[in-house]
């Protein structure tokens, strides 16, 4: 009889073990599930989504497993109908399988929690952002004030208001709209960024304007202008996002970053790519018609390798990118038949020193 008990104690022992082991393999291979990590948030997410894992594979196999095993060696005998043992008013039990379910809420909401506190992403509410551990700014939605300014650290520099992403001064109506943007967003970003400018040095500044649909950024260092997205390998990056026209959202897989892009507000979003290489922009937000063509590559390289970029960017000659949306949009407008709906127009292509 008491081998019996201990032969069923090692068993549940070895079972739990089995259990575990393998939960924890589980939650390892969800590393390989997702993207490359690229930027140093992407790992916290990864080690959140690993331990999600982990915890939902320990309960599928082991509540798997519990039926199966009774399923398997309690079940009823050839004939036999009567009813097994009542549970009923067991108290105790009640108590453990109310107990677990809560302790395990609060575990995931705690640590969950701590990702989020570590990451420093908590809202528009900068009042909210008082513990930064791995020293990061929250993406916050900063007032926009239109000074006219353009962002690029130097005040005195009046020549270039205006020509932002052109070079041409002869070409006043595109003069101060990077990216074929309207004027206001430009004034609205070179005050952005030369407000964020003043604030800190270290931070790489680059202005994101999205609008319907394409993606322009604009390097204030060196008044650069490009539809596609480059980035310092190791090097903190502060975006200053701005809609021109509905709400588009940020969003890099690789990244495991996602910010929305409200219209009428600088949003400044702060991460750290660490892994050189090219990955995909996309508008996270349903923007319109062709927003699903509104994607860009995003090059993350050494800061050599970028500042080599910029220099080389700044000496091209503006020029219009090719814009997916805009060439469908072109067929539809140019076919021989109406759809019987009407859309938006694209907005014009963006005019940038670096098409892509």
């Amino acid at each position: 009889m008491k081998i019996q008990k201990l032969l069923k104690i090692l068993t549940l022992i070895t079972s739990a073990i089995a259990l575990v082991t393998t939960s924890l393999w589980i939650g390892k291979q969800a590393y390989s599930w997702l993207p490359p990590e690229a930027a140093a948030e992407s790992r916290l997410v990864d080690d959140l989504f690993s331990f999600l894992v982990t915890l939902g594979a320990f309960i599928f196999l082991g509540v798997t497993g519990t039926l199966m095993y009774s399923i398997i060696f309690h079940r009823a005998k050839k004939g036999e109908i009567c009813d097994g043992p009542p549970i009923e008013g067991n108290v105790t039990l009640e108590v453990v399988w109310t107990a677990i379910p809560i302790l395990l809420v609060f575990w995931i909401a705690g640590y969950s929690y701590q990702i989020y506190e570590q990451m420093g992403i908590q809202g528009p509410n900068h009042l909210m952002h008082l513990h930064m551990p791995m020293g990061m700014e929250s993406a916050y939605a900063a007032p926009v004030e239109d000074k006219g300014t353009r962002g690029r650290g130097d005040a005195g520099n009046e020549e270039d208001k205006g020509t932002r992403g052109r070079g041409d001064a002869g070409n006043e109506e595109d003069a101060g709209t990077w990216g074929g943007g309207d004027t206001g967003n430009v004034n609205k970003s070179f005050s952005a960024s030369s407000q964020i400018a003043s604030n800190s040095e270290a931070i790489e500044q680059i202005d994101v304007l999205a609008k319907q649909w394409a993606w322009v950024f604009h390097y204030p260092e060196k008044n650069v202008t490009s539809t596609e997205l480059h980035l310092p390998a190791d090097h903190r990056v502060r975006l200053a996002l701005q809609s021109a026209d509905v709400l588009h959202g940020f969003y890099v897989p690789a990244f495991r970053l996602k910010q929305d892009i409200v219209p009428n507000e600088t949003i400044n979003f702060e991460f750290t790519p660490i892994r050189s290489g090219k990955y995909r922009l996309t508008d996270s937000q349903y923007s319109g018609t062709y927003f699903a063509t509104m994607q860009a590559d995003v090059v993350v390289e050494s800061p050599e390798d970028y500042h080599q970029w910029l220099a080389k960017a700044a000496t091209h000659k503006p020029s219009p990118a090719s814009n997916q949306a805009a060439s469908e949009y072109a067929q539809v407008v140019n076919q021989s038949f109406s759809t019987g709906w009407a859309t938006v127009a694209p907005a014009e292509p963006p005019v940038v020193n670096y098409p892509g």
